[in-house]
């Protein structure tokens, strides 16, 4: 018998969960940039720029962007690493990682794209000097496992940012509630003419591991010196881990 797994509030079997993600995302990736900036007010350019400032990265650095989707790490990672690096876009989803290359080439940046999941990824062992994902993490079904491929295919040296949704400062988590269960999906439903997706996204915020929960997982995956910054009073998080 197949085992369970959340899907947003909804409980499904393991198999079914990244079928039912794939859905959400071939629905909403070619607004899902503007659903962006829609939903958290530009908000989370701003918690972009700070990733790339805490990434501890030189040119000529390998860089490997997990759930990468519309590419912006990417594009970011390029500009870090120069023309001497190397910045792989990835993602499980064909249609988020075909807006991503379509961006990043009318742009005239040319780099590795791949459609792969972060449970079984298809590099090396000690690969890469930086490992990135950006609100990809809380739609993994096994993230214990895509944590430890992430190790894996990390150099000794290397490091792991983690910049996902989180939980929010406690006196601001019933207003916060209000506004993402009230107004996202009617953002879904006018923008991107998919309310459920919308709904689905703010529920999957809402199960996905804590601050402190996600700091344990990534020390159980083998990362040291695991730390975090909360972002906007904790709407986000910077998780930061290191392979030694």
């Amino acid at each position: 018998m197949s085992e369970k797994t959340h899907f947003g509030y909804q409980q499904v079997d393991e198999s079914q969960k990244s079928e039912k993600v794939a859905e959400v995302f071939h629905s909403v990736a070619k607004k899902y940039d503007i659903m962006n900036d829609v939903m958290s007010m530009g908000i989370h350019r701003v918690w972009k720029q700070f990733t790339f400032a805490t990434a501890r990265i030189q040119k000529g650095d390998k860089v490997l962007d997990i759930a990468g989707g519309t590419g912006d790490l990417a594009r970011g990672w390029l500009k870090r690493v120069g023309e001497t690096g190397e910045v792989w876009l990835t993602d499980i989803n064909s249609s988020m990682l075909s807006v991503g290359r379509d961006r990043l080439l009318n742009e005239g940046n040319v780099i590795p794209v791949a459609v792969c999941d972060a449970e079984k990824l298809p590099f090396p062992d000690n690969y890469f000097d930086l490992v990135s994902v950006a609100f990809g993490l809380r739609n993994m079904t096994h993230k214990d496992i895509a944590l430890k491929e992430m190790y894996r295919v990390l150099k000794p040296g290397g490091q792991l940012l983690v910049l996902e949704f989180s939980k929010i400062y406690e006196p601001l988590s019933k207003p916060y509630d209000f506004y993402s269960f009230n107004f996202l999906p009617k953002f879904g439903q006018l923008i991107a003419n998919d309310a459920d997706s919308y709904q689905y996204l703010v529920e999957s915020i809402r199960m996905h591991p804590d601050q402190e929960t996600l700091k344990q997982m990534m020390l159980d995956a083998g990362f040291d010196r695991v730390d975090y910054n909360n972002l906007t009073a904790g709407v986000a998080a910077l998780h930061k881990g290191n392979k030694f």
